[in-house]
């Protein structure tokens, strides 16, 4: 029972309208490669779609009506949308779920060395990789710094073409023989992981060199790089202890293949998800008839956790404001019998069926690129560990609304039983009684610094989310 492929069924104006789409997508997630980077671009287009921030709303201190639309953000690195239904809230909500963050490395506290002549910042991976992916690829570098007066510095540097661009050495083959004898594993450790940032050392007049600690050699090259860094940011060594810097590859999504089917880029898991989400549902132009909600979540990568994951209180706080606001009540009550009626879609990727590893893979259950949007019933390992495994009544009602909405759709497992396995953040919401499944887009090399995703895919995620948030 293999689905179609979904380009059979496009007409040359339909083939547009899909190039049309993955042509926003591939700048905007070329453009935000960041979970505060896309959180903050997400906010300006909800703005301008019509969306008010929920302190506004509070602050105004008027009752919320249908066809309202609020968003809430927490700390910049997560978000909630909500277009408000014509159906009260106590009967559910439908809602869209993806998260914005990326596998990446990310810059330590105390980061900036000097060894032989070679400056360097510090790295501790985030998220499942394989190391050895990460060396001799152009590296670049996205963040804030927090100085101690309040202010934050936004830092970008590898994305423009007149930028430096960084990376992390790797031993030639010649002197190898001893690590190609290692495991995939092993073979880059987690602490080789230094970014290369300066190799130029500062210059001081001789005068001025006596007891100067900039002068000595052994710190002439990060004195300069720090030099750089206090001219364009007006920073010291002590404000990386308050900076967020992430290390991501450097340079855009591409088309990739003769027929530019498909898109080479970074952190499509989860942007290939993200931004279909985002675009549905700004995209409803009528008031739905149950309340439409996507959230946009930090911290999947490491398991959902602190005060941006979803396992935060957040999204449920948010959700007790705005029935306060609707309703004119305080009641708990209300909120969990929302939770409860409430429909979900983790909007998350899958392992598209790669056949240079075939056996990794049970080929009829597995996903396809140009195949259209995945859902995975349980994903989960070790017996579905860890999955929150849809009830058949629920995927019944989702192949129903894809079905009348003409998506294209498939299902799949995440590889074979034993092979592996992964988790989303669909057990967390499952934990209030709300149906949910995991859907989304089946991705190539997943969790490397440039992953595969076909286009086709990525607009059907973006119609069936949108079927999905009308709902009734």
């Amino acid at each position: 029972m293999k689905r179609p492929n979904a380009w059979n069924d496009y007409s040359d104006q339909q083939a547009q309208q899909v190039e049309d789409f993955c042509r926003d997508y591939m700048g905007f997630i070329s453009r935000n490669k960041t979970e505060r980077e896309f959180t903050a671009e997400a906010i300006r287009q909800a703005r301008q779609a019509g969306y008010i921030s929920l302190e506004e709303a509070i602050s105004r201190g008027r009752q919320l009506q249908p066809g309202d639309r609020v968003y809430a953000s927490n700390r910049g690195k997560t978000l909630m949308l909500l277009h408000l239904g014509t159906e009260p809230l106590e009967r559910g909500l439908n809602i869209l779920g993806a998260h914005v963050d990326s596998p990446r490395l990310d810059v330590k506290q105390n980061p900036l060395d000097q060894k032989s002549e070679l400056a360097s910042l510090d790295t501790h991976y985030y998220g499942g990789i394989k190391k050895y992916q990460w060396v001799t690829i152009p590296l670049a570098i996205h963040g804030v710094i927090a100085r101690k007066d309040g202010s934050v510095v936004n830092v970008t540097v590898g994305e423009d073409p007149s930028d430096p661009v960084f990376v992390v050495s790797d031993l030639l083959i010649h002197l190898a023989k001893d690590q190609m004898t290692k495991t995939a594993s092993d073979v880059i450790d987690g602490e080789m992981l230094d970014v290369l940032v300066g190799n130029r050392p500062l210059q001081v007049d001789a005068a001025d060199a006596k007891g100067d600690a900039s002068a000595d050699a052994d710190s002439a090259v990060k004195a300069r790089v720090l030099g750089i860094l206090a001219q364009k940011y007006g920073i010291d060594e002590e404000d990386f202890l308050s900076a967020e810097l992430e290390v991501v590859p450097a340079g855009p999504a591409r088309d990739l293949g003769f027929d530019r089917s498909m898109i080479l880029g970074y952190g499509q898991d989860d942007s290939s998800c993200a931004y279909p989400s985002l675009r549905a549902q700004l995209e409803l132009d009528q008031t739905p008839a149950r309340t439409a909600v996507t959230l946009l979540v930090d911290k999947e990568e490491i398991g959902s956790v602190g005060s941006t994951g979803m396992t935060s209180r957040f999204f449920e706080n948010v959700l007790a404001e705005v029935i306060a606001l609707a309703t004119g009540q305080d009641s708990m009550l209300t909120l969990r019998r929302c939770l409860a009626a409430s429909d979900m879609l983790s909007s998350d990727v899958s392992a598209g069926f790669d056949p240079s590893f075939a056996d990794r893979f049970e080929a009829k259950n597995s996903s396809y690129l140009g195949h259209g949007l995945t859902f995975n019933k349980y994903t989960g390992a070790r017996g579905k560990s860890g999955s929150n495994d849809a009830d058949a009544e629920y995927l019944a009602k989702i192949r129903r609304c894809m079905d009348d909405a003409g998506v294209h759709f498939q299902t799949a497992e995440l590889g074979r039983v034993d092979a592996g396995g992964g988790g989303t953040i669909a057990y967390i919401l499952a934990e209030y009684c709300t149906h949910v499944v995991d859907c989304g887009v089946p991705v190539l090399s997943m969790h490397a610094p440039w992953e595969v995703t076909s286009k086709v895919d990525v607009y059907e995620a973006y119609r069936g989310y949108k079927a999905f948030l009308q709902l009734a």
